[in-house]
């Protein structure tokens, strides 16, 4: 080899060993991916602790699609070519094996697909092997068998929020107890009761005592500063959902959230109020849909439960305009209640003819019918004399939580307004039903929502009804000349 060959060697082998000496180097000049300044902080940190021995808990909370997992990915993959030759183990659990865990796995390999290393080798399902130290990937599912392992390299728990703190320290924690294990937590906001927050709460009593940052937040905003493409994104969510809905709350603001609590605040009522009035008519080139609610089986005639809960049929028109301050014809329609009609008792074959008479009386475009037990005969009935205009919309709980998702978006970014007050009845009615209406937060990483109104004594229909709005096609309406929508909060 000649001496300008090997002086080259000797180069890139000291810049390797630099490399190796400190994380941003490495994803720089090893993995050729650069971590971003954002998750240089956690990540540098989180190195210090384990490469001096000093077991930490860390909390890494960073908005949705910001690089978390890059940041892991990339932090391991660093551990463990620094303990090719000593060994050693990192134990990672998330929510779920496939697919959460299984994608951690993939998305390791995948970071040092096209680095100068060694590529990592594949144990069994859930372990790769660098050198003589490894990585194992688990299922931290209730009902999960965690084999025993111990982990004297780091310790990780992905989507931390959706871990249950039982399953987490009964588990998991112990796998580091006799290592004094560098420990750390990644996820999201969520509820005050998660694994993920009370980590947090814990860990902010102990920055108090020593001065070392052990919990990492990254909103989108500071993602924004980095990725200005990011920062759009996240603007238009924000536009079409509201800053007040509890998906930018937790996952963009990184706020935590009541698990079981009133599903429309003041602040989300006030957007929901318009100021154009109530219609019995439709108005001439304007469209309009009709949304139906299907009382429930009737209860057994004269009992107290059938007085307090005698569920109603109830339908919604709405009309849907655009946006009085959208000019391109590319915005998001809104939805402007105009009238409200109630039937309680009375026959199917009645509602189907009312019905229909109240679809071509206000030209409505699109038909939505709760199409779930009884409703599904009305649907079955409705879908002969209105074609395709019907939408019949069964309820599970799955469809159930995505309507009251989607719903609450609508609500929360003034894209569902109720017309202006008029001490109708069924305006009260409604907003009855708005202020008693409650939400839970289901466990696990699908995020369901158990929505609805509790009190037997107050009803849903008219809300459900609302609802069903936001079943309706996302598809955007020209502007028109019609009357300008403010909420009443903004006159």
């Amino acid at each position: 080899m000649s001496y300008m060959a090997s002086h080259r060697t000797a180069r890139r082998k000291a810049a390797l060993v630099r490399a190796f000496s400190d994380i941003g180097l490495f994803s720089r000049a090893v993995l050729r991916r650069p971590l971003r300044p954002y998750q240089l902080g956690p990540a540098r940190a989180i190195a210090a602790s384990v490469l001096g021995g000093h077991g930490r808990t860390f909390a890494v909370m960073m908005a949705r699609q910001a690089g978390k997992n890059e940041t892991a990915a990339q932090l391991e993959a660093f551990l463990l070519n620094l303990q090719r030759r000593s060994g050693g183990f990192i134990v990672k659990a998330a929510p779920t094996f496939r697919p959460q865990a299984l994608n951690s796995l993939l998305r390791l390999q995948a970071v040092l697909a096209d680095a100068p290393l060694p590529p990592l080798e594949r144990e069994g399902d859930q372990m790769l092997r660098c050198g003589r130290a490894r990585i194992a990937f688990y299922s931290a599912a209730p009902g999960a068998n965690v084999v025993g392992a111990t982990a004297d390299i780091l310790l990780e728990a992905d989507e931390a929020q959706d871990i249950d703190p039982e399953k987490w320290h009964k588990d998991f924690a112990p796998m580091g107890a006799s290592t004094n294990v560098t420990t750390v937590l990644w996820g999201t906001a969520w509820t005050a009761d998660t694994l993920l927050a009370r980590t947090i709460l814990a860990l902010r009593e102990q920055e108090a005592c020593d001065g070392q940052q052990r919990v990492f937040r990254v909103p989108w905003q500071t993602v924004a500063e980095s990725v200005p493409a990011y920062g759009r994104y996240v603007t238009t969510q924000i536009s079409r959902l509201g800053l007040q809905h509890p998906l930018i709350r937790t996952q963009y603001l990184l706020q935590e959230i009541d698990d079981a609590a009133g599903m429309f605040p003041p602040t989300t009522q006030a957007l929901m109020r318009g100021a154009h009035p109530r219609q019995q008519g439709p108005t001439e080139g304007r469209a309009y849909a009709l949304l139906i609610d299907v009382a429930g089986e009737a209860l057994a005639p004269g009992s107290l439960a059938a007085e307090r809960r005698r569920d109603s049929t109830a339908a919604t028109v709405v009309e849907i305009a655009a946006s009085p301050y959208e000019t391109s014809g590319r915005g998001l329609p809104r939805y402007l209640v105009m009238e409200r009609y109630l039937w309680t008792g009375t026959p199917q074959h009645e509602l189907a003819g009312a019905l229909a008479h109240l679809a071509d009386l206000w030209g409505a475009r699109h038909v939505v019918i709760d199409a779930t037990g009884v409703g599904a005969g009305l649907a079955s009935n409705l879908k002969h004399m209105l074609g395709a205009r019907l939408i019949p919309f069964v309820f599970t709980a799955q469809s159930k939580s995505q309507l009251g998702w989607e719903f609450l978006g609508l609500c929360s970014s003034g894209r569902f307004l109720d017309h202006r007050s008029d001490d109708s009845p069924a305006q009260q009615r409604f907003w009855r039903e708005v202020a008693a209406a409650r939400y839970e937060l289901g466990d696990g990483p699908n995020q369901q929502m158990r929505w609805g109104v509790p009190d037997p004594a107050i009803h849903d229909d008219l809300l459900i009804s609302a609802a069903l709005c936001a079943a309706l096609p996302q598809t955007a309406v020209p502007p028109t000349e019609s009357h300008i929508i403010e909420s009443e909060d903004a006159l």
